[in-house]
């Protein structure tokens, strides 16, 4: 045997899991990147004593409800930290606050918030600017663990010294530990933060528009999934979005080939903010 034909029945082990995922639980990773899920899928099979194969896998997934349960959040995205991209933020605070500043009330959704890091930085830049008060953010995540963690908004001080470093670097007008306090190892934001965001479940494959948003920002989730899926998310932004609504990206993320491109225009091309026209 080959290592291509190898290879190729491999590749149709990870179809059938992803299909079985779909037609059993209705989690749709169909046009995730296949490099993601099969990183994904063999990250747990290294982990788990019992299970030597993609089939043993498929099969004990399928089976066990409780087990589908616990392994569902390894297909999810959760790379993220405080004030992530730094210049990313600064922008928004020089070239877009100012906008904002304008509306009677804002809306914000952070799509794919994973553990809510980049949620609660996007809180304090709002608040430095004066509008949190008149701000209902909507975080959002298919991912149940990770939106736990997120709503709790308690972390290790494991990155802490980073996380200041990038809040300075982002613009940063006080200090960080302005708004957490500190206990046993870890850091709690403060309750201040908490009540402006709204914490919900919601799966960018699946379930549909949420409008009308000034702002909404999905950061490094798109480069995880293949080019029709992201157009289609694309779609769902440009439609949730209202006019003249922002929309910013990861840097290594591209709306130019989707079918919406030409209903945004750029603000700052480096750090990927648009405009809907």
């Amino acid at each position: 045997m080959d290592s291509n034909e190898i290879l190729d029945n491999e590749e149709i082990e990870i179809n059938l899991f992803i299909e079985m995922l779909y037609q059993k639980y209705g989690y749709d990773f169909r046009e995730y990147s296949k490099a993601h899920m099969k990183r994904r899928i063999k990250h747990r099979i290294q982990i788990e004593p019992t299970i030597k194969t993609i089939s043993d896998f498929t099969h004990a997934v399928l089976w066990d409800e409780a087990y589908f349960r616990k392994v569902i959040s390894d297909f999810s995205i959760n790379v993220t930290e405080m004030f992530r991209d730094p210049s990313f933020y600064k922008k928004i605070r020089e070239e877009l606050i100012p906008i904002l500043k304008t509306y009677p009330f804002i809306k914000v959704w952070h799509a794919g918030c994973s553990t809510g890091e980049e949620v609660y930085s996007m809180a304090i830049l709002l608040k430095e600017e004066g509008i949190l008060h008149k701000t209902q953010i909507y975080a959002t995540d298919f991912n149940d663990v990770v939106l736990k963690k997120a709503k709790e908004g308690i972390y290790t001080t494991e990155y802490l010294k980073d996380y200041k470093k990038n809040y300075k670097q982002s613009g940063g007008q006080f200090e960080l530990s302005n708004y957490y306090s500190e206990a046993y190892g870890t850091i709690i934001f403060e309750q201040a933060l908490k009540e402006r965001i709204l914490f919900s479940n919601h799966n960018l494959v699946t379930d549909g528009v949420f409008g009308e948003m000034n702002m909404i920002i999905c950061r490094n989730v798109l480069i995880y999934f293949e080019r029709s899926l992201q157009n289609k998310v694309f779609k769902l932004f440009e439609k949730s979005l209202c006019h003249g609504g922002i929309l910013g990206i990861g840097s290594k993320e591209s709306l130019k080939f989707s079918e919406v491109y030409a209903n945004f225009t750029p603000i700052d091309l480096q750090e990927k903010i648009f405009k809907k026209k």
